[in-house]
């Protein structure tokens, strides 16, 4: 099947603290740059893939930069989307690890050159035959950010294309007050839903099991929903022909983790990519499980992306969970 996915928001570079629990308010090594921003390893991952895929970024005129588009053009990322702003530099990120599933971040994306994507980014000629979109919910950074989406979403809407969202959720973001507003919009909108575990909690109503929350969101129009849960695997839920919950669960596998950064990002990109591909649930799902692994297993949030005779080569040596 013939589909061109868009994703836009973050494109940044990563630095990584050397030590666990290593704090930021006390002098400490970190190890960059490297290419970063959660639409970007999507993009990157559907790239490897072999499919089409057009990201929309700014980034400033510094080496940062340069760097960042090179490693997407590099990868086969359609980057005529991405702008260079002279007056603004290419936003960062600082990270430090905790264990595996606690990280802290100091981003600056909204001061940055990424905080200048708006409306008028978004090139209609560059979505003339794109057929899905991408939003990460740590995308949706300022009103402008909120904007130039809206404006991609319209677009694919209106030509019968479909939206998966994956809200990514951060705690360093929880203050910024357009993400939130804007969720509800997205979901409204959303035909495949790509929450972590950890993130179902924030779409449930009282105390919801998921069962519950995912046939609530289902009934409300969404097609199709992953709960991500690392290496112990992936829930499916969709509704059957007689309209009743349906769910699938694949299990994960267990590897060494290096970094696990860009892990749900390579996830989603496998599963979405594959599921406009034609693929069942089950081997999307198999497939999107070895990307989220392979990804933890290599230093740097995109450094872990891979291609579909990669992934295929890890199943043929591996046992799920």
């Amino acid at each position: 099947m013939e589909f061109k996915i868009c994703t836009l928001g973050e494109l940044l570079v990563e630095f990584l603290a050397k030590e666990h629990n290593q704090r930021f308010d006390k002098t400490g090594e970190f190890i960059g740059p490297y290419p970063s921003g959660a639409p970007a390893i999507f993009a990157d991952q559907v790239a490897k893939l072999g499919f089409r895929v057009v990201f929309f970024s700014c980034v400033g005129k510094d080496s940062f930069g340069k760097m960042c588009i090179n490693r997407l053009k590099q990868d086969g990322v359609i980057i005529d989307g991405i702008i260079s702003r002279s007056r603004a530099n290419t936003g960062s990120a600082f990270v430090s690890y905790q264990d595996y599933n606690e990280r802290d971040f100091i981003f600056n994306i909204p001061n940055s050159a990424c905080g200048l994507l708006s409306f008028n980014h978004i090139d209609e000629k560059l979505l003339k035959d794109c057929t899905h979109l991408h939003v990460m919910g740590s995308s949706l950074y300022s009103f402008r950010a909120i904007d130039a989406m809206r404006k991609a979403l319209d677009i694919i809407k209106n030509k019968g294309g479909t939206i998966s969202f994956d809200p990514n959720l951060r705690k360093e973001m929880f203050n910024i007050q357009e993400m939130e507003q804007s969720f509800g919009y997205i979901m409204e909108y959303t035909d495949i839903f790509l929450p972590s575990e950890n993130e179902v909690c924030y779409f449930a109503q009282n105390d919801e099991s998921e069962q519950q929350t995912m046939s609530t969101l289902l009934n409300n129009g969404i097609k199709h929903i992953v709960v991500k849960g690392g290496a112990k695997g992936a829930n499916y839920y969709g509704l059957d022909e007689k309209n009743c919950l349906k769910m699938i669960h694949v299990d994960g596998f267990n590897v060494d983790v290096v970094d696990p950064t860009g892990a749900g990002d390579c996830f989603s990109a496998t599963f979405v990519s594959l599921l406009l591909a034609g693929y069942c649930i089950e081997t999307a799902l198999k497939f999107a499980n070895v990307s989220g692994a392979l990804a933890v297993t290599k230093r740097g949030p995109m450094e872990g992306t891979s291609s579909l005779v990669e992934i295929q080569q890890f199943l043929s040596q591996h046992t799920m969970v």
